[in-house]
């Protein structure tokens, strides 16, 4: 089992957000996530929300061996190919870090307020399609063509190359059945997902059987869930083993309310049994 924390970028000074994910680099975590949203997700009127992927980049530079992610990004806050650009950039500041997470995006009031466009569900899963097509084909460092019904791009050309090659391990977050999973199937390196066991259990056999149908081999896929941290150490522990049991190899750990000790304990008490479980 592989780890990572999430450092919840919001309402918090930056000095903050540098102490977390060095704290996460020295504890051994495998990654350091954030989100994708401008505006804070909890609590009550304005506050400290930092952008995710320059807030990534920054961190590259405070960080060693952690690797970098934001669950997820919205597929409706940047154009393709700016996006692409922005993940060859952060690959090569970090070293090779970067996992690419994308998703359909769902916070329609932050669209609302910040004039962004917020399609119909079925129009975004549509941009997410096209745009993992697009990123994967721009970050090939050739000259690349698409025409899709949201994109086009001609003749296009982004260098250098990523780090990591072919491009950083893709993530997709998604749960609907008809559409979302058959899209991991079809892109995704690692599948993130929430819900019970029996509920990530059933869906995980819905990829595998749309990653056969599609010729591709469902073990290379790889299975990602969220683990609170916030219960009792015996739940925490069964809740995670009861997840790695459904093919889970990745836990991203909230920042629990308790705070930096109580993610001390874990990586004292709970990581270490549950990495070699």
């Amino acid at each position: 089992m592989r780890f990572g924390l999430d450092l919840a970028q919001q309402r918090m000074p930056f000095t903050e957000l540098i102490a977390r994910a060095r704290f996460a680099d020295d504890a051994g975590f495998d990654g350091i996530w954030g989100f994708d949203h401008y505006q804070p997700m909890y609590g009550s009127g304005p506050g400290e929300c930092f952008e995710g992927n320059t807030t990534l980049a920054a961190l590259s530079g405070h960080t060693s061996r952690v690797r970098l992610g934001l669950l997820v990004t919205g597929v409706t806050y940047r154009h393709p190919s700016v996006l692409a650009a922005e993940t060859m950039t952060i690959d090569h500041a970090s070293g090779g870090r970067l996992e690419l997470s994308l998703g359909a995006a769902w916070f329609e009031p932050e669209h609302r307020a910040l004039g962004i466009p917020f399609p119909p569900t079925a129009e975004r899963i549509e941009m997410l399609d096209e745009a993992l097509t697009i990123i994967k084909g721009l970050l090939g460092g050739e000259d690349f063509s698409f025409e899709g019904r949201h994109w086009t791009i001609e003749h296009a050309v982004l260098r250098p190359p990523p780090v990591q090659r072919p491009h950083p391990p893709i993530w997709v977050g998604a749960s609907g059945e008809r559409k979302m999973l058959p899209l991991v199937a079809r892109h995704a390196d690692v599948w993130h997902t929430f819900g019970d066991p029996a509920t990530i259990a059933r869906k995980s056999a819905l990829v595998d059987r749309f990653a056969e149908e599609l010729g591709r081999d469902p073990a290379t896929i790889a299975r990602a869930a969220s683990l609170s941290l916030s219960e009792p150490w015996p739940e925490v522990r069964a809740n995670a083993e009861a997840l790695a049991a459904t093919g889970v190899g990745y836990l991203v750990c909230g920042w629990p309310s308790e705070g930096r000790s109580r993610v001390e304990e874990f990586v004292e008490q709970i990581m270490p049994d549950l990495r070699r479980a």
